[in-house]
């Protein structure tokens, strides 16, 4: 079964376009979806697409565009353009991308079967011949193994693309290790690659960040962990000339938990900013040594979730609140020692970091290095929460200081006045005199958000307001909030609170 990835800036397009082919009778499945050009080829680098049906004008990134980054990583995607401009400048640089067709809205039905049926038939053609680069093997290797140690491959195709790829995963524990250096490039890498091939137990890859990331299979969690650490040991020579960072997760059992190992060796990372370049820092003795390095999930498990939606919600006086009322939580626990609230303010003090880096895609330790040499420094639990706080205050200004563009501040203004009317970066380019492509790039850009995932965002923030302020009907709030099609809303609202609106009304 062929695999189709979707791509227009109009929903009721891509809904559309669910509803009019049955799909599995040609063989095929809808694998994704996406509203503009830069969030499928986000898409795209996890999910593994064979048809590509795209739009040509969207925000942030045009269908050409997207064809030709696309084209990068997955040479051999077939791409079906569905637009409503029917000129010759944009049909020549399609043709000249090619592509299997490009089809004219409205869609006719029987022309886009048509498509589709010898888009398959030269798939099928093909397949036998298929053959992957050096490069698109490692492309494929790094993708699949980042996104077996993040939670978010399903175990078929896992073993699917784990036998495409000649690799197994057939021992019983695993643990992971995460080596960050400051070159550029991958001489690590193919460095960590030649051992690999000595010993088929490691798994190299390279992951999102760009951290080289080793993956060893062991027979016993604790034996083999030690012979993992001894083996980095004798390797660190020959992965890098530059300095380096070098940490270890937990020994976990293969299977649903063999992602903790990887998320752990990550954590471990940023615990060396309270040491002075130790060789290997283990996950595992920070969490049994006490203060600077102690991890306290176990102990004091922190509603984390809670602090993410604050900070990205810039909201600095409720997290103050937060960490006051975490503090208090921990204070009146009995056995709770000095030393313990001074470990709970460093992990949230590292939290705050890794939320910040995620957000903004960029390490900024700068911020924190103060606040951590202070932590050391006092014996009071006012002053720990004191710095705790100004951590916070700093994490948000950050966010808050990338937002310096006039035009952007004017539609942040434009949508937080007027969400509930119909908004798209079309209407505002013409408002504010700005290209529609140009102005979703510098809007992303500034707010690390995509123009309809910011909008959707905060029109579900105001439905669930009203959800919990008011008597109205679903329907009557969906209208309120700017959604005139009630499925969609329910989609939407699914999607960033995780359950319907019904369901979270019942919670009230």
């Amino acid at each position: 079964m062929y695999r189709v990835f979707i791509v227009d800036d109009e929903p009721f397009i891509i809904d559309g376009l669910y509803d009019i082919i049955d799909w599995s009778a040609f063989g095929l499945e809808i694998v994704g979806s996406a509203e503009n050009g830069q969030e499928a080829l986000a898409a795209l680098m996890d999910l593994p697409a064979d048809i590509l049906l795209t739009d040509i004008s969207m925000p942030t990134m045009d269908g050409l565009a997207l064809i030709r980054e696309a084209r990068k990583f997955r040479p051999d995607l077939k791409v079906i353009i569905l637009s409503g401009y029917n000129e010759f400048d944009y049909i020549k640089e399609g043709l000249k991308l090619g592509v299997e067709n490009y089809l004219l809205k409205p869609i006719n039905l029987d022309e886009l079967q048509e498509t589709l049926a010898g888009t398959i038939d030269k798939l099928n053609a093909s397949k036998a011949d298929r053959l992957f680069s050096e490069y698109d093997i490692r492309i494929l290797r790094d993708n699949i193994l980042y996104r077996w140690l993040t939670g978010r491959i399903a175990p078929s195709e896992l073993q699917e693309r784990m036998e495409l790829l000649q690799l197994s995963l057939d021992r019983p524990y695993v643990v992971t290790a995460v080596v960050r250096t400051e070159e550029t490039g991958s001489p690590a890498y193919e460095a960590a690659e030649r051992l690999a091939v000595q010993d088929p137990s490691m798994l190299p890859f390279v992951d999102i960040d760009g951290d080289l990331v080793i993956v060893f299979m062991l027979d016993e969690p604790e034996a083999g962990k030690r012979e993992a650490i001894e083996k980095l040991r004798g390797m660190q020579p020959k992965l890098a000339q530059s300095a380096m960072r070098l940490s270890i997760g937990s020994a976990e059992p293969m299977g649903e938990e063999a992602p903790r190992s990887y998320a752990n060796a990550k954590k471990a990372q940023e615990y060396f900013l309270l040491y002075d370049d130790p060789e290997i820092l283990d996950y595992d003795l920070l969490v049994q040594a006490g203060p600077p390095g102690t991890v306290n999930e176990a102990a004091a498990p922190l509603d984390w979730p809670t602090f993410a939606k604050l900070i990205k919600a810039r909201d600095v006086e409720k997290l103050h609140e937060a960490i006051e009322a975490e503090f208090e939580r921990c204070h009146v626990r009995d056995g709770i020692t000095p030393a313990f609230m001074q470990s709970m303010a460093i992990e949230l003090m590292i939290r705050f970091k890794m939320e910040l880096k995620e957000i903004k895609q960029a390490d900024q330790p700068e911020l924190y290095e103060a606040g951590f040499t202070k932590i050391m420094q006092l014996p009071s639990i006012d002053g720990l929460m004191a710095v705790v706080k100004e951590a916070a205050t700093l994490t948000v200004e950050s966010l808050l200081k990338d937002v310096k563009s006039p035009v952007i501040q004017l539609v942040l203004s434009e949508v937080h006045e007027h969400y509930a009317q119909p908004l798209s970066l079309k209407l505002l380019s013409q408002q504010y005199n700005i290209h529609p492509v140009y102005l979703g790039h510098l809007f992303q850009k500034e707010t690390n958000e995509t123009f309809t995932e910011y909008i959707n965002k905060y029109r579900i923030g105001k439905a669930q307001q009203l959800l919990k302020e008011t008597q109205l009907k679903v329907q009557e709030i969906a209208a309120t909030v700017g959604y005139w099609e009630t499925g969609y809303f329910y989609k939407q609202f699914k999607k960033y609170v995780g359950i319907s609106p019904t369901e979270y009304k019942g919670l009230l």
